[in-house]
């Protein structure tokens, strides 16, 4: 039995996929930004983390178009260049140390990587010695311009809680140790780097979720199960490779059968169970908490408006990861569904 082939299907969605009108234009211009930090191939003597070839299957075009289909052109290019980073950390970290073992020179590089991230504005960068570090270097001149200037302590400490989270998984594999269930869920959000979707829901919609309800227990909740669906799904997404080809012990559905001392073919449905219910519970939380929070809090029509928009983005967001993790190459064998 194979998740793509058989359970891929359950996953379930409930809101219908919408796509940035601007997505030809981005698929047009895609490979630009990536080219110009040195990560693809360009010449012999250049080694990239990915031939064109391999770059334009991953379809990171897609991914961005479907995940923010509210944003104009220069935002949507600017989430976009955020992508192609993460999945270039991701890939390159993947090829240098995960499948050496190499954990002394995951933790050098993970070292360096913290010093492009700082809290404060204004910081100096070190010298970018790799496509992965000419990249965020790159992002930190253009992420928070002074709408999003807010996001900036938030934001980079995700990211070096995201790229610490890979030396862990490392660690793990290294050692064999399965993590348990109840300490993964909360990791796979760092491991993800799920807690800058809200910023990315923000950048799109130019709406912020209203300060006077931010921090309520509803709305923290909300924001849990929004964060949980993508590492939880992508882990179901991932499992074939992850599990039966790569070996990595850093997969819900092995964290399941091992905490809960099930065989795999059991593991399988239960992480789906798991995924789904936590997208039920953002539905439970959107539909029936967020309103009468609304109401006792007194909010005004217009953060009221903004309240919808930021929830209407969330909600095209997790639609647009469904719609990749269901049909794009880097999970499935099949060519993905061209949704223009």
């Amino acid at each position: 039995m194979t998740v793509r082939a058989v359970e891929l299907p359950q996953l379930w969605m409930p809101h219908p996929l919408r796509v940035n009108p601007h997505l030809p234009t981005l698929r047009r211009e895609s490979e630009n930004w990536a080219r110009e930090m040195g990560m693809l191939d360009a010449y012999p003597d250049h080694r990239g983390i990915w031939t064109r070839p391999a770059f334009h299957a991953m379809t990171v075009d897609q991914l961005t178009a479907w995940t923010l289909p509210d944003a104009s052109l220069a935002r949507l290019r600017l989430n976009h260049r955020f992508n192609v980073w993460a999945l270039a950390w991701d890939d390159y970290f993947a090829t240098t140390f995960k499948q050496a073992g190499d954990l002394p020179g995951a933790l050098v590089f993970t070292d360096r990587l913290h010093a492009f991230l700082p809290t404060e504005p204004g910081a100096r960068l070190p010298v970018p010695a790799n496509a992965v570090e000419r990249g965020i270097a790159d992002l930190q001149e253009q992420l928070f311009p002074p709408e999003l200037a807010h996001w900036r302590k938030d934001f980079n400490q995700a990211l070096t809680r995201y790229i610490d989270a890979g030396v862990e998984e490392l660690a793990n594999s290294r050692s064999g140790r399965v993590p348990h269930l109840i300490d993964y869920v909360v990791f796979r959000r760092d491991s993800f780097a799920a807690p800058t979707s809200p910023y990315s829901v923000e950048l799109a919609t130019g709406a912020r979720i209203p300060e006077r309800i931010r921090d309520s227990r509803t709305v923290r909740a909300l924001l849990d199960a929004f964060m949980d669906y993508m590492g939880l799904a992508n882990d179901i997404a991932s499992y074939e490779r992850e599990v039966h080809e790569e070996r990595d012990v850093n997969n819900l559905v092995l964290v399941i059968g091992t905490s809960l001392g099930i065989a795999l073919h059991d593991a399988v449905p239960a992480a789906l169970t798991l995924v789904n219910t936590r997208l039920r519970d953002f539905e439970h939380l959107r539909r029936d908490e967020i309103p009468p929070l609304v109401e006792r809090s007194g909010l005004d029509a217009d953060e009221r408006d903004r309240l919808d928009t930021w929830l209407r983005g969330a909600c095209g967001f997790l639609s647009g990861l469904h719609a990749w993790y269901t049909g794009a190459p880097r999970y499935t064998a099949a060519s993905p569904t061209d949704r223009e």
